[in-house]
């Protein structure tokens, strides 16, 4: 292995061996985006010099994340979290309720989607970099299901902007159209296949309404069902089956 370059902040490159955002995916760490977030701010190093965007890893090369070293496994772990209201999806040990903390998983997962701090419902975590990043592929238009109750009533007008899209102030772009239908007066059902910041809640303020409760019951194939605040399960084989096919992730067996 042959070193390619050395800079000030002692990081290297490597030759061979896999992009260091890809290893940090499929070790279940974070997202690719995540990763590249992760060696800008030099958290991450290999053989204890720091790594820089497009640094290689091997599978012999001793890599960690804020100190602790950090390994692929070839079994790979699949759950569905029913995340409360008020957890952080964070692994951020500042955040006192961060959702990796909440979790207490004796395996390193990662979620595939985050729920704002207000919101509850179904996360899917994994420590599958390949699916996670399947999943976070905005172009291949996933669904998202949520239930949303609003301080106002659910009028036709109202469910036809929503459907049509919404035109977001803040960041300055339309949302995608979506299926949206009444539940009550006060609740409806809306499907998103995107997955900006806030949006729902965005959304509704730009109709005139405020969200009470927003909680997601469907990710891909994969449903929230009769499970309650704080219940974790494993992803069943046929739900997997299901979500690798949807996603285009390719699996033996």
């Amino acid at each position: 292995m042959r070193r390619l370059s050395f800079q000030r902040d002692m990081a290297i490159e490597r030759e061979e061996g896999m992009r260091i955002n890809k290893y940090l995916s499929e070790c279940g760490v974070c997202s690719r985006r995540e990763a590249d977030r992760l060696v800008e701010q030099g958290l991450v190093l290999i053989n204890g010099q720091r790594a820089v965007s497009g640094s290689q890893a091997e599978e012999t090369d001793v890599v960690t994340v804020r100190g602790k070293v950090i390994s692929r496994k070839e079994e790979k772990t699949y759950l569905k979290l029913y995340k409360p209201r008020g957890i952080v999806c964070t692994a951020d040990q500042r955040e006192k309720k961060n959702l990796i903390a909440y979790l207490n998983y004796p395996e390193r997962v990662t979620y595939a989607g985050r729920l704002d701090r207000d919101s509850e419902g179904l996360l899917i975590l994994t420590d599958d970099g390949d699916l996670i990043n399947g999943m976070m592929r905005a172009r291949e238009n996933h669904e998202k299901e949520y239930i949303v109750t609003v301080d106002k009533p659910v009028t036709d007008e109202f469910l036809e902007k929503m459907r049509k899209g919404v035109f977001l102030k803040e960041l300055e772009v339309t949302t995608r159209p979506c299926k949206v239908e009444a539940v009550d007066k006060v609740t409806f059902r809306i499907v998103l296949t995107q997955g900006l910041n806030r949006q729902i809640r965005r959304m509704c303020q730009a109709c005139g309404r405020k969200v009470q409760t927003l909680k997601r019951i469907r990710v891909v194939n994969v449903r929230l069902d009769d499970m309650k605040a704080g219940d974790c399960l494993p992803l069943t084989e046929e739900e997997k089956k299901e979500l690798f096919r949807r996603v285009r992730v390719k699996r033996n067996g």
